[in-house]
């Protein structure tokens, strides 16, 4: 079954010294309250619930999967019990508006809590993950009827909520999408249309569903400017908020995938489905962006919640594991063999997991305060720093994350060696479930480009100078620290080279864009850890201070910043040439040739 404990030391050592939320949250009229004592009280019993409620579904929930049935789908066995839990304790309130009966509480808590339930089970939280992308969506963009209807009940987990974007004949290119919808004349819409690859679209935990749905109107132009976005419930409320007729919107099927058996992943059909218009009209894109933008920053905790479970199990598994005896002479001498962590490459790959984890959990709870700062701070030139930075590191979020989660979790497996390739063991699951997070929400392929082209190349990287100004002020105030100086130079040294890449792209691309999307992939890369670096570096500097304070947690975070640096940052030198290397090598054989 494998084992899950929650990193509360190292959550708190990024919460509080790192990031020292405290008086970072106190700026904020909304979220001057939340002090330290209650985020830890909070992390305490959300990892109790992950730890004891929801982990031990996880296995079960591969091997059962979904079961379908005359469009009935039914989630694995201890599922709705333990959402029904969920519900009680308040947790899908967590960050949500006390207008609507929210708690009103910082994201970066609720991303904290997150990684939790994604480390515990990835498939169940896509749940209740997916439905509070939903309520921000109609929070921000609903009228005052639409949230009146809607909010309160997806705060309370009473409904939870999908986001139906793509259709057989297109994924990410939206554009091309053909769900239709006609208006009707007492102001909602006739939804027509089938969306595939809907996770959680039909289950059997909540009492109804609220779908956001991408479709045209009938005078809407071509394109992704032709768009427009509809709340479609599976059933229509009434006025007094209790459940009305069954809407025309129903699950088709559900698809037999590589991982993530525990959720539902949806083929729907929307037949005369009515709903109601979220935003302007062919302006659903901009409208979903909101949902899509938390879903991306969800993925990205997904990666970071597995990339932490595998270590954790990987590491016990190599404390316990005899096999061979140490090229140094035996170290466990009244054993027959030595545990395989005295082997050089299983510490390579058990510290892998651990400096991806680490620099993962800084990175991402930063970017979540940054959210905070972008929704909550009461001066408008912070709100507007903070929303370009959320908006530059998103897709990196995404992509890297993910990219290093599929990466760490094979690196568990081959630590349990064949052990990890059965699935008693839980290692081969993590590594099924990893798999499809580099593909949804956008590619990470989709995001680098995103990242490069979009965040970076279009606004001639001023978002990467608002970055880039921060690496620069660590830089300069710990440059003549001499024991700073293996991490300060180095992070120096890879801004530096991103900075001339990012020149040398731009440049390239007008006169080929095909060299941005040859790049993009490579640069994302070089940005992934640039980010990395710059968190390991901070970590690094509050561990030497505390390195003699008799606390061994400080000499494993100084350990580990030494290994990302010597052993992982070095990958970028191979991203740089092959990003410098450009479109001809991909591009020069004709298609006929392949």
């Amino acid at each position: 079954m494998g084992q899950y404990q929650p990193p509360l030391r190292d959550m708190h050592f990024v919460l509080h010294e790192l990031l020292d939320v405290e008086s970072q949250l106190a700026e904020m009229p909304a979220h001057a309250e939340t002090n330290r004592e209650l985020i830890d009280q909070i992390l305490e019993e959300g990892g109790k619930f992950c730890a004891e409620v929801i982990f031990p579904l996880n296995q079960v929930g591969d091997r059962e999967g979904c079961t379908w049935d005359k469009g009935t789908v039914t989630t694995p066995s201890g599922f709705k019990e333990a959402y029904a839990q969920y519900r009680e304790a308040g947790w899908p309130a967590l960050t949500c508006d006390p207008e609507f009966g929210g708690q009103g509480l910082p994201q970066v808590v609720n991303n904290a809590l997150y990684e939790m339930m994604n480390s515990s089970n990835q498939a169940w939280t896509m749940y209740p993950g997916l439905s509070h992308g939903a309520y921000e969506c109609i929070h921000a963009h609903g009228s005052a009827e639409l949230k009146r209807a809607y909010l309160p009940k997806l705060v309370s987990g009473e409904w939870t909520g999908t986001m139906c974007l793509t259709e057989p004949h297109c994924g990410t290119d939206l554009g091309i999408l053909r769900t239709k919808a006609e208006p009707h004349a007492d102001g909602s819409y006739a939804i027509s249309g089938t969306k595939i690859f809907i996770s959680s679209g039909e289950h059997d935990l909540a009492e109804n569903i609220v779908h956001l749905v991408l479709a045209r109107l009938p005078d809407a132009p071509a394109g992704t400017k032709g768009i427009s976005l509809f709340a479609v419930p599976k059933f229509v409320p009434n006025a007094d908020g209790s459940l009305g007729a069954r809407n025309g919107a129903a699950c088709g099927s559900i698809e037999h995938k590589m991982g993530i058996h525990g959720n539902s992943t949806c083929v729907m059909n929307f037949d005369g489905a009515q709903g109601w218009l979220l935003g302007q009209p062919h302006k659903g894109l901009q409208a979903m962006f909101v949902m899509m933008n938390a879903a991306r920053l969800g993925v990205g905790m997904q990666g970071l919640g597995l990339t932490e479970v595998a270590y954790q199990n990987s590491l016990a598994y190599a404390r316990e594991r005899l096999q061979s005896r140490a090229l140094t002479g035996p170290k466990a001498k009244d054993k027959a063999a030595d545990p395989i962590i005295v082997h050089p490459d299983v510490r390579r790959m058990l510290l892998t997991q651990k400096a991806y984890a680490e620099a993962g959990r800084a990175f991402s709870y930063f970017v979540a305060l940054e959210l905070d700062r972008a929704l909550a701070h009461p001066d408008a030139k912070a709100r507007e720093e903070a929303d370009d930075v959320v908006a530059l590191l998103i897709p990196i979020i995404k992509a890297f994350l993910t990219d290093n989660a599929f990466e760490c979790t094979n690196l568990g497996l081959q630590v349990f060696g064949g052990h990890g390739f059965i699935s008693e063991w839980g290692m081969e699951q993590y590594v099924r479930d990893a798999r499809i997070n580099q593909i949804y929400e956008g590619t990470n392929t989709i995001q680098s480009l995103d990242l490069l082209a979009r965040k970076v190349l279009a606004d001639q990287g001023a978002k990467l100078k608002k970055f880039g100004r921060r690496v620069e002020a660590f830089v300069i105030e710990n440059k003549d620290d001499a024991q700073m100086a293996e991490f300060v130079a180095p992070l120096a040294d890879v801004a530096e080279k991103l900075q001339k890449l990012t020149m040398e792209i731009g440049m390239n691309a007008m006169k080929n864009p095909d060299d941005v999307g040859a790049a993009a992939v490579p640069y994302m890369k070089v940005a992934g850890h640039l980010v990395f670096a710059y968190f390991w570096a901070r970590m690094a500097k509050i561990a030497l201070a505390k390195q003699d304070s008799g606390d061994a947690f400080y000499k494993a975070k100084l350990a580990t910043a030494r290994f990302y640096f010597a052993k992982l940052l070095p990958e970028t030198a191979t991203a740089i040439r092959q990003a410098r290397a450009g479109a001809a090598p991909l591009m020069a054989l004709d298609e006929e040739l392949f």
